[in-house]
Parts: C-alpha cells; sequence; structure tokens
C-alpha cells in the first residue's frame, strides 16, 4: 500500500505598499486544489496599484494548472495598466512557467462571410474539385470490381453467395412493405388528379392511359429508386463508415481480403437485382391504386379499367421501365459506398457522408432518368 504525502493547500497573501502591491503565493497550486485556486484568484481585491510584485517563493508544487491560473493573474493585472514582476521562481518551476507563457490561445474572431463575385467563383471551384474526386472514386471502385469480377469469372467459388443474400433480403425483402404502400397512394394520387382536370373535357376514361404509361415507364422505377437511396443506400454508407471508424476494413487488409471483394460487390449485386424486383412491384401497387380509385371516384369498373389498360400499355411499356432499374442500382450503390469509404474517425462524419450519399444517390437518378427518357425518345420507344 502506498501512502502519498498531503500536498500544502494553497495560499495567497496581498500587501499594499502606496502604488506597489506584493502578491504572495504559496503552497501547493496544482489541478488537486484547482476549486481553492480559483477562489483565491477571483477573490483577490486588488484596486489599481502601478506596480505589483507577484512573490512565488513559497510555492512548493506547481502543475499546469496552476502555471496557467498564475499566468492568467498576471494578465489580469497587465490588462488594468499595472507592471507586473514575477520573484522567487524556484529552477524546477521556470521552464513550466516558461512554456505556458509561451503558448496563447488564437483569439477567435467571428468569420463573416462576405458575397462577391470571387468568393463565389472559389466555392464553385471547389465544388467541381469535389465532383472530379467524387468521379475519381468511383472510377477506382469500377476498376476494382473489374478485376474482382474478372476473378471471380475464373474461380465462381470466391463469389460470396451468402453475403449477397443477406445483402437481398435487407434491401429488397425489407423494403417491399413500404415500397408497395408508397407506389399504391402514388397511384391512386395520379389517377384522382388526372380524372379531376380530364373530366372537364369529357375524357376521363384516359386516365388508365395516363396512369398506365406513366406508372410503368417513370413513376414506378424513379419513386422505388428514390426510396431505396434513402433506405438501403444511407445504410450502406452507414455500415461501411462504421467500419472504417473502428477500423475493420484495415483488418481486412491485414488478413489479405479485398475490401471491394468482401464488403462492396455483395452490396452491388443484391442491389442490382432487388431493384428490377421492387420496381415491379412497385408498378402492380400502383396499378391497383389506380384501379381502385377510377373505380370510386370516376364510376370505372375493374373491367373496363383493364380493358382499357390492354390498349394504352404494351410489354415494351414495362421493359422500358425496368431496363432503368438495374443502372439506378448500380449507381445508388457506388454512390454509398464511396461515401462510407470517405468517412474520417468521428460521428459528424459519417453523419454527413451518409446524408451526402443520400442527395447525391437521389440527384444522380433523376439525371439518369432524365439521359434514359432522352435515349427511348430518340430512338422512337
Amino acid at each position: 500500500m502506498t501512502i502519498h504525502a498531503a500536498r500544502p493547500a494553497p495560499t495567497l497573501s496581498t500587501a499594499v505598499d502606496g502604488e506597489r502591491m506584493t502578491v504572495a503565493i504559496g503552497g501547493g497550486w496544482t489541478i488537486h486544489a484547482s476549486h481553492e485556486m480559483e477562489g483565491l484568484v477571483t477573490g483577490l481585491k486588488s484596486g489599481t496599484p502601478v506596480f505589483i510584485t507577484i512573490d512565488l517563493s513559497g510555492v512548493t508544487h506547481l502543475d499546469t494548472a496552476g502555471a496557467w491560473l498564475i499566468h492568467r493573474l498576471q494578465g489580469d493585472f497587465e490588462f488594468k495598466g499595472s507592471r507586473v514582476e514575477l520573484t522567487g521562481l524556484s529552477d524546477k518551476f521556470r521552464s513550466l512557467v516558461g512554456e505556458i507563457e509561451s503558448h496563447h490561445p488564437p483569439a477567435w474572431k467571428p468569420r463573416v462571410r462576405r458575397r462577391s463575385i470571387v468568393g463565389l467563383l472559389e466555392a464553385t471551384g471547389r465544388q467541381m474539385a469535389e465532383i472530379g474526386n467524387d468521379i475519381v472514386a468511383v472510377c477506382h471502385i469500377v476498376g476494382s470490381l473489374a478485376v474482382v469480377l474478372s476473378g471471380i469469372l475464373i474461380n465462381p467459388r470466391r463469389l460470396r453467395g451468402i453475403s449477397v443474400a443477406v445483402q437481398f433480403d435487407r434491401s429488397c425483402i425489407g423494403a417491399v412493405p413500404i415500397v408497395a404502400l408508397m407506389s399504391f397512394l402514388i397511384g391512386g394520387i395520379i389517377s384522382q388528379q388526372g380524372g379531376f382536370y380530364l373530366r372537364t373535357f369529357g375524357a376521363d376514361l384516359y386516365v388508365v392511359d395516363l396512369a398506365g404509361v406513366l406508372v410503368l415507364r417513370e413513376i414506378g422505377v424513379l419513386l422505388t429508386a428514390i426510396m431505396v437511396a434513402g433506405r438501403s443506400g444511407s445504410a450502406f454508407t452507414a455500415e461501411l463508415g462504421s467500419m472504417k471508424m473502428r477500423e475493420e476494413m484495415d483488418a481486412l487488409h491485414v488478413i489479405g481480403l479485398r475490401v471491394t471483394e468482401v464488403l462492396i460487390l455483395p452490396r452491388l449485386l443484391a442491389l442490382m437485382i432487388a431493384l428490377p424486383i421492387l420496381a415491379f412491384i412497385a408498378d402492380l401497387a400502383a396499378l391497383f391504386g389506380s384501379g381502385l380509385v377510377t373505380w370510386a371516384y370516376l364510376e370505372i369498373p375493374p373491367q373496363i379499367f383493364m380493358q382499357r389498360l390492354n390498349e394504352a400499355v404494351t410489354l415494351q411499356t414495362l421493359w422500358v421501365g425496368l431496363l432503368k432499374a438495374p443502372f439506378m442500382a448500380m449507381i445508388i450503390a457506388l454512390i454509398a459506398c464511396v461515401e462510407g469509404l470517405k468517412v474520417s474517425g468521428s460521428s459528424e462524419s459519417l453523419g454527413l457522408h451518409t446524408t451526402l450519399s443520400v442527395v447525391k444517390a437521389i440527384f444522380m437518378v433523376i439525371v439518369v432518368d432524365g439521359m434514359f427518357a432522352i435515349f427511348f425518345a430518340s430512338i422512337g420507344v
């Protein structure tokens, strides 16, 4: 059992002689007596003497906390216009006090943002540089995936089927209820709004054409991709970011495993399989909601709805929508994985990149949908 000697309590006394005041500091000025030291310094009534001598000859114990408090006391005196002199400082404490005096915290200045053309150009340049870095990162992952896929084609047993199945269960099966519900509501809203305006022209039957073509070509797959980006894309980013924060990816490198093969490829394949299935389910749910609304709101019976739908859409209409799904899934997965790998060691960084993953994925999904629309229009589909 070790017995530590009790440190003497800190003391502070003053003596005033005309325009000169002596402040005698003694005892143990350490972090263990911080409350007492703060009370002594705060309760000191100095007035406005011209010359102040701080006598440290009585100090027996001193650490960084005590030295900083003494330095603060000296600074307060000097701020009031007094000339301060330190005396009686022993050699063993001189270096510590000197280090405290040589390190001053930077003065806080409020950051004022000025709007200017130069600032706008600078912000634009930074954004373009960040976009370029994201493109390079995506290309790096695509190249790594190409290498991994070539190895899997040579040796198919390297494909982690269980990981793909687990990610498919999370991305597809778990998302079916929310995708079906949202699509059902959207289909009903399209029919209600379309029927409300078409009825004024006596063309309420054409709401079936409107709902069928719009759902199968655009709304079904686009709405599904947006929900998957918010649901699965954010989950991918959070999972990979958490693994990077816990240095699990470094452990994979140490044992000779590729992060692309173990973590990224199963998520990419699972999402590319899941999104077309979810888009097809969304199409069915939206058409079902559209049929119910036209029956209840426009008094179009289900038989007429199905007959008109069969005339308005073809199998090609369905395939135009489903063809976009794998490409959208690939973009969502790549962006989510890139943002996950960019996470640093703080929870703030994890939240930031998770948000960026969802925003970037939704933006790119809409851009890709527009590109497909232009492509299909140019070939007459």
